[in-house]
């Protein structure tokens, strides 16, 4: 079972991994890519949402030699950074960059059983300072949740599902998706 875990900053991936690491072992913990970066500033660009789109994308590309993972997110979470960006800046990125990283995403994600998206949720907030750049929190949660409806970036042999509530609420209903297996169209 290949699970990735996808949400803007501060929505609640980490906390859902670990509690699901702790009561199941035997999946690997593919950390976040931002941790894997040697960046020397953690100031959001399209250089750096780059960089952590294509090693999302070659780490779910690598063998697991059929190994359980859960992935604290996937390329498609940086795609939604690069279209938030783009939002945000009023300006559009490189047609053809943006070309390529849609095409590296989609190939990536074809081997992922599940994606679980934790949407942001006025009725379960998670309060952030404005260190923590709001308004890219936000633009970026729309923008996954609009690739998340489309067709011409995720397989119809992807199992995706929204999760919200408490912690513990995330995490029986990802056990759960889990124990139901994936669907198969």
């Amino acid at each position: 079972m290949r699970v990735v875990v996808s949400g803007t900053h501060a929505s609640g991936k980490s906390t859902l991994i670990s509690d699901f690491a702790t009561r199941h072992p035997e999946f690997t913990v593919l950390p976040d890519p931002f941790e894997l970066l040697d960046e020397s500033s953690d100031s959001p660009s399209v250089a750096m949402f780059a960089a952590q789109l294509r090693r999302a994308a070659d780490r779910l590309t690598e063998e697991h030699d059929g190994a359980p993972f859960i992935a604290e997110r996937g390329p498609l979470d940086f795609l939604a950074y690069l279209r938030a960006m783009e939002t945000l800046s009023g300006a559009a990125l490189d047609e053809d960059a943006l070309e390529r990283a849609t095409a590296l995403t989609v190939h990536a994600m074809r081997a992922v059983d599940v994606l679980i998206v934790l949407p942001l949720s006025a009725r379960d907030p998670i309060p952030v300072g404005e260190e923590e750049n709001p308004e890219l929190r936000e633009a970026m949660d729309a923008a996954l949740l609009d690739l998340i409806d489309s067709p011409d970036v995720l397989d119809a042999s992807i199992t995706v599902a929204e999760l919200s509530g408490a912690p513990g609420t995330r995490l029986s209903a990802l056990e759960a998706l889990l124990a139901a297996g994936p669907r198969h169209p």
